[in-house]
């Protein structure tokens, strides 16, 4: 499929950014999760899952005392896209694109990230998909990546007592709490997010911290224009 590229703002200072209007395009969640935790002074950052990498590069535009951003996407397209993104803001000191799936980051990332930001796909791979729909499939549905082997991964590529900040569907908040727990990484902060004050959630963020003692701020749910799931 022909890459269909379009630059647009990013809405914070000049920065732009290249998205593809035939793939998966960024969403009002995407800057929901950027915004979801603050950098600490000297942040090495990862954006797992990155797409067109705009969490990574929001959670940078906002964020004083950003180290470094490694930007992490399977697709050819989407990660040549976020290299071409990186490019026309002059950030190539401060960015890094691996076009890599999650689960098979090198081993010069153990170990290597105070912070991990996450968009994945929010479906179980479960059912099928329409031909329309076959190249948003893998960034909406667990195809080539699970909810345990993103959670394995981030894992590893924390130091201890680094954060991991993930978006999900909210009736997968169980799941995502539990393999988090069992891992090590230890749910500090919750928030629903609703497309409106009378619906119910629709997605949740969780922050965790690798080695972190148990205790769970829960945060009153944040209010959308719309759904975004």
């Amino acid at each position: 499929m022909p890459i269909m590229r379009v630059l647009e703002s990013l809405l914070i200072g000049d920065y732009q950014i290249y998205q593809d209007t035939e793939k998966y395009r960024f969403t009002s969640d995407s800057v929901h999760l950027a915004r979801f935790v603050k950098a600490k002074k000297g942040e090495n950052v990862a954006d797992f899952c990155a797409g067109s990498g705009v969490v990574g590069l929001h959670f940078f535009a906002e964020n004083a005392g950003v180290s470094h951003v490694t930007l992490f996407e399977a697709d050819e397209d989407l990660a040549a896209m976020s290299a071409a993104t990186v490019a026309l803001n002059k950030l190539e000191n401060a960015f890094t694109v691996e076009r890599c799936r999650v689960q098979e980051i090198g081993g010069a990332y153990t170990e290597a990230f105070s912070l991990i930001l996450c968009n994945p796909p929010y479906e179980r791979s479960a059912g099928g998909f329409s031909k329309a729909d076959e190249a948003l499939a893998p960034c909406r549905r667990e195809l080539s990546l699970s909810l345990e082997e993103l959670l394995d991964s981030a894992k590893r590529c924390l130091k201890f007592g680094g954060r991991l900040a993930v978006i999900l569907r909210a009736d997968r908040i169980t799941e995502l709490l539990c393999g988090m727990h069992v891992r090590g990484l230890e749910p500090k902060k919750l928030q629903f997010v609703a497309g409106t004050a009378e619906k119910e959630p629709y997605a949740a963020l969780v922050c965790a911290v690798k080695g972190g003692r148990p205790g769970t701020r829960v945060f009153p749910t944040l209010v959308n224009c719309k759904e975004e799931v």
